[in-house]
């Protein structure tokens, strides 16, 4: 008996059903997880207003929300698309060095702190943007700026 190897579809489905015209169009980021997660502090930092519109309309739409908050969204994802353009134009070669330790690092945050804290401080620098973390009480130091990181590989300063 002849052993069969597993098949895996290799087609990529497409919806082609336009957008109702109602909805602003709008490009895809087309970021992987690693860019986006190097990016998301800044995105919540600049695009926290659609982001709170986006969540408002979704709370108040009965279920509906992927429908009728498309425009809220839109907006949303508009918003973070400026903020990758902005860091691409003006701390290139810091996103990368950080995107790619997170890659590398199976997305660990703590394993990446040295790139981490050159792309904040010159995303801080050029676009004036800020990483905080929600909730991160006042008389703490934040776990980003902690220079040694508890279950990183190396267990000296970290940056």
């Amino acid at each position: 008996m002849a052993s069969r190897q597993p098949q895996f579809n290799s087609h990529n489905l497409i919806d082609t059903t336009p957008m109702p015209d109602g909805i602003p169009k709008v490009q895809e980021i087309g970021a992987t997880s690693a860019p986006l997660m190097s990016a998301s502090f800044f995105i919540g930092d600049r695009c926290r207003a659609y982001n709170d519109d986006y969540m408002k309309c979704k709370s108040e739409a009965n279920g509906r929300g992927e429908i009728d908050c498309l425009k809220e969204g839109r907006k949303v994802t508009r918003c973070a698309a400026s903020v990758i353009k902005d860091i691409n134009t003006h701390c290139l070669k810091q996103f990368n060095a950080h995107w790619e330790c997170l890659e590398n690092n199976n997305h660990h945050m703590f394993e990446c702190r040295k790139p981490e804290m050159e792309l904040n401080n010159c995303v801080f620098e050029k676009l004036g943007l800020k990483k905080e973390i929600p909730g991160t009480p006042s008389n703490v130091t934040p776990v980003h700026l902690r220079p040694k990181q508890l279950y990183a590989q190396w267990p000296g300063n970290q940056y």
